[in-house]
């Protein structure tokens, strides 16, 4: 939880202060606290990183692996945010931000509920479109991979992934290599 989402409630931010002082609940990080007691998730890194920047997408390699579309496990958390939008500066975890234009980063966005809270992350067909824009960060190979695994897996359609590049404009990018598999 975060201290911010106490504002509509009748409670006051130093009253989370006091209970961790007490001991009944963990501060993580500023202004952000856990349950004594509660189970850590596998996702909990993860969430912290979009607690604290909460218009933050997760994108790239964090998503492919959160879409189960990779075996690599990223050492970074990949966060798309818009370009001009606030670049936040985490020094708890390992953080890579990307700035896409409004029209990239409005498109494909999915809320999804887990354990401890819930993720902004991108569909599997713009995740795959997003490793082809930025192959030069991510590599080549892992955007081919990508591609394979989510036509393979059902995990997006030929025409989603088909939007989700011509958002991304890599079009012409993307066109052998999913043909190639038709």
């Amino acid at each position: 939880m975060r201290s911010k989402e106490l504002t509509g409630l009748s409670v006051s931010r130093s009253h989370l202060w006091n209970l961790a002082q007490a001991g009944k609940i963990e501060r993580v990080g500023r202004g952000l606290y856990r349950a004594k007691n509660a189970n850590i998730s596998t996702n909990e890194t993860v969430l912290e990183v979009a607690k604290r920047v909460p218009l933050g997408v997760l994108c790239l390699s964090s998503a492919l692996r959160y879409h189960e579309l990779t075996t690599e496990n990223p050492f970074e958390i990949w966060l798309a945010v818009e370009r001009g939008a606030w670049t936040p500066k985490l020094n708890d975890h390992p953080v890579r931000v990307v700035h896409f234009s409004k029209a990239a980063f409005d498109f494909g966005i999915q809320t999804r509920s887990v354990e401890g809270g819930t993720l902004r992350v991108y569909s599997p067909a713009k995740t795959v479109a997003d490793c082809f824009k930025f192959r030069s960060k991510i590599g080549i190979e892992t955007a081919i991979q990508a591609l394979r695994a989510a036509y393979r897996e059902k995990k997006a359609t030929m025409d989603d992934i088909w939007r989700a590049a011509k958002v991304c404009r890599v079009v012409n990018v993307i066109r052998p290599y999913m043909e190639s598999l038709v």
